[in-house]
């Protein structure tokens, strides 16, 4: 054996003094393999992945400047990655304004988007652009890679939250499986689609994310009686005692005059102030007033004031003809949302 250069002079000092425990310990114990990590590693999981994305951010923009649309998108994120947090997650990347997230369990990544939701409609301020958000959803095997995920479970879900309405969730049937049987209850099938790099379609799914879990909870007679396709989601309003249905045959007009299917009498209303209507499973109120309409989200203490425009109804609340629908009088309706066989 020949050493050669420094390595050679260390070995043979080494070699001269093999009596001393130090030169005993490293000629008989084998070699330790020393490994760096340079942030280069890689490993299949089962995770849930969230798309969230701000819808119309150019018109939030336009509308409100740079510097106060800037502040605002801001806060929402930083709302939306709080609800990411509690739900167990974790915001993996923001991409302009939209934003990846994961979670190791198809139930806590459920809980985020409806979340997720419920902070937009609760940041949303009154005179301002509604904020809005869409969400694709997935549950499935990903590629963990350098804090990143990739796979066809991620690009399932790129797929549904460009598919995604403002103020909606989908997902797919897989990850609907994968859910606790309450959660599945709060979901329905919409549509099959293509997803580019797949042989077969996906079926899309809705999470209803506006129910309050006690109205669709059913027990396992019903449940066992009545398919699921049976079931119909339907708005209740309810005015000086009486109560009116919205579904998607019938929209509601709400006004003064005496033609219209609500007649609400207060000099604060317009002979024609509002239509309420339901579109792709989802109930929107349209403003049509001079005074403006005031929604009232139960759980919320912001209002919002909408004036020839439209928003999405939440679960359950109150809406006010042309005055503050906070101070209940004749002006106000109760609403909320109900599921029929």
């Amino acid at each position: 054996m020949s050493f050669t250069g420094r390595a050679g002079h260390w070995a043979h000092a080494v070699l001269a003094t093999r009596n001393s425990k130090a030169a005993k310990k490293f000629l008989t114990e084998p070699p330790q393999v020393i490994t760096y990590d340079f942030g280069i590693s890689e490993t299949t999981e089962q995770r849930a992945i969230l798309f969230a994305d701000v819808c119309e951010s150019t018109r939030i923009y336009e509308t409100l400047g740079d510097t106060r649309a800037l502040e605002l998108i801001n806060r929402l994120f930083a709302a939306l990655q709080r609800e990411v947090e509690a739900a167990g997650g974790v915001t993996v990347k923001t991409l302009g304004d939209g934003m990846v997230c994961q979670f190791r369990e198809s139930d806590d990544g459920y809980r985020a988007a409806c979340k997720m939701q419920e902070a937009v409609v609760n940041l949303a301020p009154s005179n301002e652009p509604n904020l809005k958000i869409s969400i694709g959803y997935t549950y499935g095997p990903v590629v963990l890679k350098d804090a990143d995920v990739f796979g066809d479970t991620v690009n399932v879900c790129a797929r549904l939250v460009s598919l995604a309405n403002a103020a909606q969730v989908l997902t797919t049937r897989q990850t609907v499986d994968a859910l606790s049987p309450i959660l599945r209850e709060r979901c329905r099938e919409l549509y099959a689609t293509k997803v580019r790099g797949r042989a077969g379609e996906v079926m899309v799914c809705e999470v209803m994310w506006r129910l309050d879990p006690e109205t669709t909870r059913i027990n396992d007679v019903e449940r066992d009686a009545m398919p699921q396709a049976a079931w119909i989601w339907i708005l209740k309003l309810t005015h000086s005692g009486e109560s009116f249905i919205v579904d998607e045959a019938t929209p509601v007009r709400l006004g003064r005059e005496a033609g219209n299917d609500v007649v609400v009498q207060t000099d604060h209303a317009s002979r024609v102030h509002a239509r309420i209507f339901s579109r792709d499973g989802h109930f929107y109120i349209v403003d049509q007033s001079t005074n403006g309409t005031f929604l009232l989200v139960d759980g919320t203490a912001r209002e919002v004031r909408l004036r020839r425009s439209e928003s999405m109804l939440g679960e359950r609340g109150w809406i006010g003809l042309g005055k503050s629908a906070a101070h209940h009088g004749d002006h106000v309706l109760r609403y909320r949302l109900e599921r029929r066989s």
